[in-house]
């Protein structure tokens, strides 16, 4: 095993996926990939206004003339780049390789998790992905793809859930 390939979002699963995947590139002498994915950038929304001072502005019927009181939206504050995201998860998982011994790469990605988990364990020809699990609630069930279950189901190589 030459090359192994964490996904990497710094909740607790992450973190004992990385505490594993480090072990292994370890002892095997592997070399350890770190991938970061952060969602692509939303589009700015709007946030309803609640200062009194706006109050008669926001109490301007609705279209359609339902007679509910439209709330003035005014757009969010921008947050961090996505890359920005990808890049503080990967300086977190940074700091806690730096006592190993092991060659690590970081990379940082922007878009679906799993698609690009599994794109880049193509491209850099990974023998292993190693990624952090969670029991699913019925909720989250219901609402779709989770990010292991997606890599495992259409990994190019052997899959390491880490619970």
């Amino acid at each position: 095993m030459n090359t192994i390939l964490l996904g990497y979002d710094g909740s607790d699963g992450a973190e004992r996926a990385l505490g594993r995947a480090a072990d292994l590139a370890q002892g095997l002498h592997a070399s350890l990939v770190v991938v970061s994915v952060a969602p692509p950038a939303q589009v700015a929304r709007g946030v309803p206004v609640l200062d009194p001072e706006y109050a008669a502005m926001s109490a301007l019927p609705a279209p359609g003339g339902s007679g509910a009181p439209m709330p003035l939206m005014f757009p969010e504050e921008p947050g961090p780049a996505p890359h920005e995201i990808a890049r503080h998860q990967l300086e977190r998982a940074r700091t806690r390789l730096a006592p190993r011994p092991i060659e690590v790469d970081y990379v940082s990605e922007v878009g679906d998790p799993a698609e690009r988990l599994l794109a880049v364990a193509r491209e850099r020809h990974a023998d292993a992905i190693v990624v952090g699990s969670r029991e699913h609630g019925f909720v989250d069930r219901l609402l779709g793809r989770h990010v292991d279950e997606e890599v495992a189901g259409h990994a190019p190589c052997d899959v390491l859930l880490v619970h």
